[in-house]
């Protein structure tokens, strides 16, 4: 199926957005492939890689091999987001800093923490977006964008499907952040638990409206920063898209 009224959102999830390519793999093999793409945070890196062209195969050896996804973690300690080393990994692969240079349409979910809004980037500049989208409060400095300053788009929203409901037929909506009863033990862990908390509040209603609704079973076995792990990872999401493959076909070909 190449379908131009089908679209897919992906939430953020750090480490586990890797997952996201998982079922991109499988929609590919079933001949199934969106041409509006959302995401946020994680969703939003996955999301740009595919709407620039690249294969599942190709993204998961990006995820494997350099520090694009991984680099949030490296920077955890820092306190700061390197934004210079993402903007060289992903020009290698979008040889233009702008949406325009895109083969898909992309909306990237960010946080205007001035007007206290999340808001959907969809033209001009390219990269930062991105990067803003990803940028975790208190973790990472916000990114200035047209004089304001923007972080992680699931602070508000982190599965956009609005902008698809605008332009698709059928929307396909991944969420890698379900919330299952689990211990904390350290620092580290209370704050992945928090982010957690905080961003499957407002994505949980948003994946109830898409016409078909993937959250990855075990996703949560796996914590934000287990960027180590992504085979495994990128497997789970593989494996659980190919076993719902019947309903996604019948749902987006209905």
């Amino acid at each position: 199926m190449n379908d131009d009224t089908l679209g897919i959102g992906f939430s953020g999830g750090g480490a586990r957005g890797i997952a996201h390519i998982g079922v991109l793999k499988a929609l590919d093999e079933a001949g199934i492939f969106p041409t509006y793409i959302s995401g946020t945070s994680a969703g939003s890196l996955v999301g740009v890689l595919y709407a620039a062209g690249l294969s599942p195969d190709e993204m998961l050896d990006i995820a494997k091999n350099t520090s694009l996804f991984s680099v949030f973690k490296l920077q955890f300690r820092m306190g700061l987001m390197d934004l210079s080393q993402v903007k060289k990994i992903l020009s290698q692969y979008i040889p233009k800093d702008n949406f325009s240079a895109l083969k898909k349409k992309l909306f990237v979910c960010v946080t205007n923490i001035e007007k206290g809004k999340w808001e959907i980037r969809e033209e001009g500049v390219l990269f930062k977006s991105i990067i803003a989208s990803c940028s975790i409060p208190l973790i990472f400095k916000p990114i200035e964008i047209d004089g304001q300053l923007y972080v992680d788009g699931g602070v508000l929203n982190n599965l956009p499907i609005e902008p698809l409901r605008l332009y698709c037929d059928k929307v396909i909506g991944v969420s890698v952040m379900p919330i299952r009863t689990r211990k904390v033990d350290g620092m580290m862990d209370i704050a992945e638990r928090c982010i957690d908390l905080v961003v499957n509040d407002n994505s949980h209603s948003r994946l109830s409206q898409c016409d078909v609704s993937l959250e990855i079973d075990g996703i949560d076995n796996y914590g934000i920063f287990d960027f180590n792990k992504a085979e495994e990872i990128y497997q789970l999401g593989y494996q659980y898209a190919k076993s719902k493959m019947e309903t996604i076909k019948q749902a987006v070909n209905d």
